[in-house]
């Protein structure tokens, strides 16, 4: 399902380049990006890729968006008079399009969707393993001082709980990998749109090809709309999506077998592919 089809980011150029978001789009003349169930949004650091995922959930007013400190209007921090420099004012200005039902009446953007970005999934990975952790020392202690039977009733107590807040230093022994999948399986839900920021942050290549094949299904079967963020070879290669190169003056729609990170994996290996013949 393809809920957002087109957006389209402001023209306005400040003359102040070093502003955000300016400084990040400085040089690029995009087209209007056209979006299907699954776009991705492929560049190196320093893109653009999350400046326009941004740009995107603040013009569509959607849950996660990121705060920006708004500048007062009218000046620039080098003195120019410049009437929209401001990333809120910028986003405002954005345009986008809909698809039309089976009717012809424009579809609104789903209500519950919502903008995940990498570091929120890695606080959530935190919070998730410290709870844990926590947990089980204090069962572990109190295992020890009055028995395994009496202890789940001990937790619920206001000592109980007191002595969980003391281990708050424990040492992460937990699946980062795991935890990040179980996560993106809870926030997603059918028939929304997400945006999504590096969501193979902490995955091993081989967890990056489970999610990126749960993606597909999830598009396929779900309803879902995924605008993704990634320069991960392992999930371009996996994704059935439409790639946006935002290397490229254009931002020009690549196949992945295009794209310089990409190209260096597969040099890389194809360099040693003797030793793995060994």
């Amino acid at each position: 399902m393809v809920y957002l089809k087109t957006f389209q980011l402001n023209e306005y150029r400040s003359r102040n380049q070093n502003l955000y978001p300016f400084n990040v789009l400085k040089g690029k003349e995009p087209d209007v990006f056209v979006f299907e169930p699954i776009t991705v949004l492929y560049g190196n650091n320093g893109s653009g890729k999350s400046t326009i995922l941004n740009l995107i959930a603040h013009t569509l007013n959607l849950k996660g968006k990121e705060r920006n400190e708004p500048k007062l209007p009218g000046m620039d921090p080098n003195g120019y008079e410049d009437k929209y420099i401001d990333f809120e004012t910028y986003a405002k200005l954005c345009e986008y399009g809909v698809t039309q039902d089976e009717f012809g009446r424009k579809r609104a953007i789903p209500e519950n969707s919502r903008y995940i970005k990498s570091e929120e999934i890695l606080y959530e990975i935190r919070k998730i393993q410290q709870d844990a952790i926590l947990k089980e020392g204090i069962e572990s202690n109190l295992a020890r001082e009055r028995g395994l039977q009496d202890t789940k009733k001990f937790l619920q107590t206001k000592e109980g709980e007191k002595q969980f807040a003391r281990f708050q230093f424990a040492q992460d022994r937990y699946s980062n990998g795991e935890t990040t999948l179980q996560i993106l399986s809870e926030a997603i839900e059918p028939d929304n749109l997400y945006l999504l920021d590096e969501p193979e942050v902490s995955l091993s290549p081989q967890k990056q090809v489970e999610l990126a094949n749960e993606l597909n299904k999830l598009a396929r079967y779900l309803g879902v709309q995924f605008i993704i963020a990634t320069h991960s070879p392992f999930m371009l290669g996996i994704l059935e999506a439409k790639i946006y190169n935002l290397d490229t003056q254009n931002y020009e729609v690549q196949k992945w077998t295009q794209l310089e990170n990409v190209k260096y994996f597969y040099e890389f290996f194809k360099k040693r592919e003797k030793e793995f013949e060994e």
